[in-house]
């Protein structure tokens, strides 16, 4: 018995390990070369801000919506299966779109379909880790090596190929995520209920509010990062291989942490390291923003590991500790929206008329200051953390 469950274990694992790679390949061409896309068919850096502001406001309704649709049928891969082929259609009309009204209308269709993929995603990670008793690390660690590979390889084929290339690129990788996705194996449904009320109730306590609101301080300056990096590339002389690269720096780190992630983040510690986290996003965007050359900025993204992996891997391991067990998709999705969908409206807004007004450097000495607040209220949720019992149920 023994055996074969740790057969079953292992086969899961990397089944789940394999989709990881190719899902979050698709994150990478639509997060990472978004922006330069845009850009290419004539957006300014203000309309480019506008359009992935409107888009998270879509991603506000639309990720909670698929979350809670996930609790009440009780299943994640049915859900994932169904949005996540039709994200594959619309990404690849996507980046075969040359006029502006017809490329907006893509890209809300992404919000509102491909998006809220994430939150299930990961959801699922982290929920099958503890039935097969692995860490959440080493699943998403192929995530990010997914994200670093394809940004890299991406990067150079569209500077051989040109922008149109992205759309075949797209389809390739949506069609082997949809494959691998037909083979996992769905999470255990809660035998609790799903009932509004409990839900109500947790989102209504102090120390519930106090995270979130970390979260979204945290996340601001980060979504500015995403959104305007290439842009920033851009500005320092560099082309939209060095964009690559930078993408590529960032998700090798994040696959190094990731896999050390569950020797790092002890139960019980969870907000002392995102504490950590955020005072180093501070230092690591005070140092982008007096960098000189594209080399500097692509150096400084080894910084992603200890800032993002750190915060984001820690929060997902406290909201997991404090949710009601019946409603884990829905808090793993008000924590996606808060992170990716709140923090871009205001991030990708703002920072689209700051960099095109004031200039990158400008845009990362402000993102800095941000990072400085948050890592101040961090010390809030530090304090009443002790205050708060092991699980609410």
């Amino acid at each position: 018995m023994n055996r074969n469950f740790k057969e079953t274990c292992m086969s899961t694992a990397l089944r789940l390990r394999g989709f990881n790679f190719f899902y979050f390949s698709l994150f990478a061409l639509f997060l990472s070369f978004l922006p330069v896309y845009c850009s290419s068919i004539g957006m300014s850096g203000a309309q480019i801000g506008m359009l992935l502001g409107a888009g998270s406001v879509i991603s506000i309704v639309s990720q909670p919506l698929w979350g809670m649709v996930s609790d009440k049928y009780r299943t994640i891969k049915t859900v994932l299966l169904l949005i996540l082929a039709a994200s594959v259609l619309v990404g690849t009309g996507m980046y075969r779109s040359h006029q502006v009204w017809t490329l907006s209308l893509m890209v809300g269709l992404m919000y509102l379909l491909y998006l809220p993929t994430d939150p299930l995603v990961e959801s699922l990670n982290f929920q099958t880790s503890q039935r097969i008793r692995v860490s959440y690390g080493s699943l998403r660690m192929f995530g990010a090596l997914g994200y670093a590979v394809t940004s890299l390889s991406a990067g150079l084929f569209v500077q051989s190929w040109g922008m149109g290339s992205l759309s075949w690129v797209f389809l390739t990788f949506g069609v082997l995520s949809l494959l691998l996705c037909l083979g996992l194996t769905d999470v255990e449904a809660s035998s609790k209920p799903a009932r509004l009320k409990h839900l109500g109730a947790f989102f209504l306590q102090s120390h519930t509010l106090t995270f979130f609101v970390l979260v979204l301080l945290v996340a601001i300056p980060h979504k500015m990062n995403d959104s305007f990096i290439g842009l920033y590339m851009a500005q320092l002389g560099g082309s939209v291989t060095y964009t690559g690269l930078c993408w590529f720096v960032m998700t090798i780190t994040e696959t190094v942490f990731f896999a050390l992630s569950s020797k790092l983040i002890k139960p019980g510690k969870e907000t002392l390291l995102m504490s950590i986290a955020a005072g180093l996003y501070a230092l690591r965007f005070l140092l982008c923003a007096f960098v000189r050359t594209p080399s500097e900025l692509v150096g400084l993204q080894v910084f992603q590991g200890c800032t993002f992996v750190f915060f984001y891997a820690a929060s997902i391991q406290y909201l997991y500790s404090i949710v009601p067990e019946q409603w884990k998709s829905t808090g793993q999705t008000v924590l996606t929206v808060v992170f990716f969908g709140v923090s871009g409206i205001i991030g990708s807004g703002f920072g689209g008329w700051l960099i095109e007004l004031l200039g990158g450097s400008a845009l990362y000495k402000v993102m800095a200051c941000l990072s400085a607040v948050s890592f101040a209220y961090s010390f809030i949720l530090l304090k009443r953390t002790g205050q708060v019992a092991n699980k609410v149920t």
